[in-house]
């Protein structure tokens, strides 16, 4: 792979300037604090081609990949489109010749990511997923607080997230196009598991309950499932569980709950509890987690490129939680656990 002599060099661009989340704009606010130097913008919508070059003055603006990778000489693109667009896209920019930044998840199946991978290897091409949340103040205080050994030996892992509600009518209430139910949040939520498990994965079962919404829904029999669950094995015998559902009765939001040999700790995206037996009692501390620090994802693209600085977000790690989720849907199906696969 080529270095940049500065980051101002890297040329960046988004495929997809959507309005849900602005995060077209956010992608690029972001690279810009990085150093990096906006260029392109690809968008089916003319008329966010429009709110992108009021936003940034002087872009280019394509309707088309194809025109776009043919015309721009821009270096890395951000990918922001429906999850099973994710592969092809990021596939068909590498050979290319451009760095590749896909928005979680990956891509939907292990097939796909392991086919982003090895066209990654051949072109020696950056690739990553735009996994921010690893630097989210919850889970760094978490990793800090259960390293330190305030719970002893972590056994167990469990994450939940969800309510009782009809899924939107958009393109993420569809499982064909957004992968399912767990491919969402699911995937913030294995981010955090597996900064804190750190640990080798063997195996995964999944469950999964569909048919309460589909008639609700315009995506029909397309819909996501009501609710999925999986479970996660370690080596060295821990655990974890990831539980996602529309039919929760008593909403919970991106709940996690380790517990270990000397103790738990329980958090959640603004607070922190750390439960200690000491003796006859019963210690417990509480805390408000520190902010985000999302801004070093790019921060960590442009050091890659320009000085060689490790890739936090490697290809390979942001092929694990959708591995986890592929084998836990295809477990539901089967009816049996599934063995994890490594890259």
């Amino acid at each position: 792979m080529s270095k940049f002599a500065k980051a101002s060099d890297i040329k960046v661009g988004v495929i997809g300037y959507g309005g849900a989340f602005n995060m077209g704009r956010a992608h690029l606010q972001e690279m810009v604090k990085a150093g990096m130097t906006p260029c392109a913008v690809c968008e089916l919508d003319p008329e966010r081609l429009k709110v992108a070059t009021q936003e940034f003055p002087g872009i280019e603006t394509y309707t088309s990949v194809e025109e776009m990778l043919a015309k721009s000489k821009v270096n890395l693109l951000a990918i922001i489109t429906p999850h099973n667009t994710h592969a092809p896209l990021a596939v068909q920019c590498l050979k290319a010749g451009r760095h590749v930044v896909c928005e979680k998840p990956f891509a939907i199946t292990t097939d796909e990511c392991d086919g982003m991978i090895d066209t990654a290897c051949k072109t020696d091409l950056v690739l990553s997923t735009y996994h921010n949340r690893h630097w989210d103040g919850c889970v760094l205080q978490a990793v800090k607080v259960i390293r330190s050994g305030a719970i002893g030996e972590v056994y167990r892992l469990d994450a939940h997230m969800g309510g009782w509600g009809q899924p939107q009518d958009w393109w993420r209430s569809s499982k064909s196009i957004s992968g399912g139910v767990l491919y969402d949040w699911g995937v913030h939520l294995l981010e955090y598991t597996f900064q804190i498990m750190n640990a080798e994965i063997t195996e995964v079962s999944g469950f999964a309950k569909s048919g309460f919404w589909c008639d609700k829904v315009k995506w029909a029999k397309d819909t996501n499932e009501d609710e999925a669950f999986l479970t996660v094995r370690y080596a060295g015998g821990a655990w974890s569980t990831l539980g996602i559902s529309s039919l929760y009765s008593r909403p919970r939001q991106g709940w996690i709950d380790v517990v270990g040999t000397a103790g738990s700790y329980n958090f959640d995206y603004r607070t922190w509890e750390l439960v200690q037996p000491k003796g006859a009692e019963t210690v417990t501390t509480k805390g408000a987690n520190p902010p985000s620090e999302s801004e070093k994802f790019y921060q960590n693209i442009a050091d890659h490129l320009t000085t060689g600085t490790e890739l936090i977000i490697s290809p390979s790690w942001a092929r694990r939680p959708v591995h986890v989720i592929d084998l836990a849907c295809q477990s539901a199906t089967l009816g049996r656990t599934l063995a994890a696969k490594y890259r």
